[in-house]
């Protein structure tokens, strides 16, 4: 390979390297990703808890059906996280 000149390596670091655009402090984004991606599978397990609760006891298919169909009913909750921005835009934001 062959070796990059500088003003090569910072054409690729304006378009490789990202920022995070959200508004927030980057350093409370370690933890508000990780407690978001958490927080909906969270409210999924509860919910499929909740409906399993009902079909404790004695074997009864009618019930059983209708518990399945419930669980498989709701689509589950889900959070992702948006895109950072590449430094070229913001670069280019910040000098105009």
């Amino acid at each position: 390979m062959r070796q990059r000149t500088p003003q090569e390596k910072k054409l690729l670091s304006y378009a490789k390297d990202r920022r995070n655009s959200y508004g927030e402090n980057d350093k409370s984004s370690r933890k508000s990703i990780r407690r978001n991606k958490r927080i909906p599978h969270r409210a999924n397990r509860h919910l499929a808890h909740q409906i399993l609760e009902a079909a404790i006891g004695a074997v009864d298919e009618v019930v059983e059906e209708q518990v399945e169909q419930r669980v498989g009913r709701r689509r589950p909750k889900q959070w992702r996280k948006a895109p950072d921005i590449p430094l070229g835009e913001i670069v280019r934001a910040k000098l105009s």
